[in-house]
């Protein structure tokens, strides 16, 4: 009998396994959050019999209208992707020229200002908020500015008011990158109304999840029709095309998706909440390591967990730190580094100096974001906080 081949598939099968064991003890910095399959499948088969995928289906539309109530904001456009729809907010107002914006976020910010042909132009971060410092948006205001792209990072609401101020005085669009402040509230007020319009991410990383997704959150009727008719191509009609639009509808499948995780959302921030407040309270003491507290009529949603580490207090840098958690197959992440200025399609900006970003380049040396998600087990917490708390001086 040729055994070979039986060999060699328990030889893969072993390292399938092995592999799936060190997955299972890993903990990475989030996990998403997943619907009921049982109740999933339901939906899936009202799909397939009806075979309508997408272009504007039952489960599109019902997913806006619950949004847009659970949310508290009046018009929404939800999208593929949260990138398409910051790319399309953009083309919707018709941006050229120069936008203003963090370098402390997700490159997916500035590269939709790059496909439009728009010049990011990079201002620094408040040492506290972490978020575009409003002085220092005024400051860097020129001719060919139209706009200002702040990050609510974190889901930490900005200054929205001292923007606002800053955009009335010098006529500028206000365009939020909101990709973590899904359900965010500022005084009994939803963060995504303030602005021209707010652009949400339903990526799998995020505390709302529909695998893939995003949306723009508008103030008026005109815009959200403009805004439609962009992720369908241009399309106003079956033989009438308005705009050079792109595709970036979300299908039902996602859309369907969406509507069960709206059944839980609120139970999975609560979760997020009482992790983040674990981690507060053990590590406070620990010399070197600070944290962001909540900040004063603000709803959060706990959507990241970042320390920063204070190499001379703490006795060893933010890497070695992040090394270590590594070997105890921790997965943190260090959320925002390098910063979006310093990558080769940017680096070469006068915005994107060190000596015009002396906090962004700080803060990014010092960041590490803990795994946070709902199922995080306490006695894992309670192990991360141990390891950080021996692994210093």
């Amino acid at each position: 009998m040729d055994t070979s081949k039986l060999n060699k598939s328990y030889e893969q099968n072993g390292k399938n396994l092995a592999i799936k064991g060190l997955m299972e003890k890993m903990v990475n910095v989030t996990s998403p959050v997943l619907p009921p399959l049982e109740e999933f499948i339901p939906m899936l088969e009202d799909i397939w019999e009806s075979k309508w995928l997408t272009n504007n289906g039952k489960y599109h539309r019902e997913f806006e209208d619950a949004l847009a109530r659970y949310l508290g904001v009046p018009h929404i456009s939800i999208f593929s992707n949260g990138t398409l729809a910051l790319i399309t907010a953009l083309q919707c107002f018709k941006i050229t020229g120069e936008v203003i914006t963090t370098p402390y976020s997700f490159v997916a910010s500035s590269h939709a200002l790059h496909w439009n042909g728009i010049a990011p132009v990079f201002a620094d971060i408040d040492p506290v908020s972490l978020n575009l410092d409003p002085q220092k948006i005024e400051a860097a205001i020129t001719s060919r500015t139209t706009a200002i792209m702040p990050v609510h990072v974190y889901g930490n609401p900005c200054d929205v008011q001292a923007i606002q101020d800053i955009a009335d005085t010098y006529g500028l669009k206000v365009i939020y990158d909101a990709a973590h402040a899904f359900n965010v509230d500022i005084n009994g007020h939803s963060v995504l109304n303030y602005g021209d319009v707010s652009i949400l991410s339903f990526h799998a990383t995020k505390v709302f999840n529909t695998i893939e997704g995003g949306a723009i959150i508008c103030r008026d009727e005109a815009t959200k029709k403009r805004i439609d008719y962009l992720k369908n191509f241009g399309f106003a009609g079956e033989t009438k095309v308005i705009a050079p639009g792109i595709n970036a509808k979300m299908n039902e499948l996602q859309a369907a998706y969406g509507l069960l995780q709206l059944k839980r959302i609120d139970e999975a921030i609560n979760q997020r909440k009482n992790i983040t407040d674990l981690y507060r309270d053990l590590l406070k003491d620990v010399k070197g390591i600070s944290f962001l507290n909540d900040m004063k009529g603000v709803k959060h949603n706990y959507s990241y967990f970042p320390i920063f580490v204070d190499e001379s207090e703490y006795g060893t840098s933010r890497d070695d730190l992040y090394e270590e958690l590594q070997k105890h197959n921790i997965y943190g992440r260090r959320y925002f580094y390098p910063l979006i200025s310093q990558f080769p399609t940017y680096n070469k900006l006068l915005s994107a100096s060190a000596e015009n970003l002396p906090v962004a380049e700080a803060i990014a040396l010092q960041v590490i974001c803990l795994p946070i998600f709902p199922d995080l087990s306490e006695a894992k917490i309670r192990e991360i906080a141990v390891i950080i708390d021996q692994y210093g001086s």
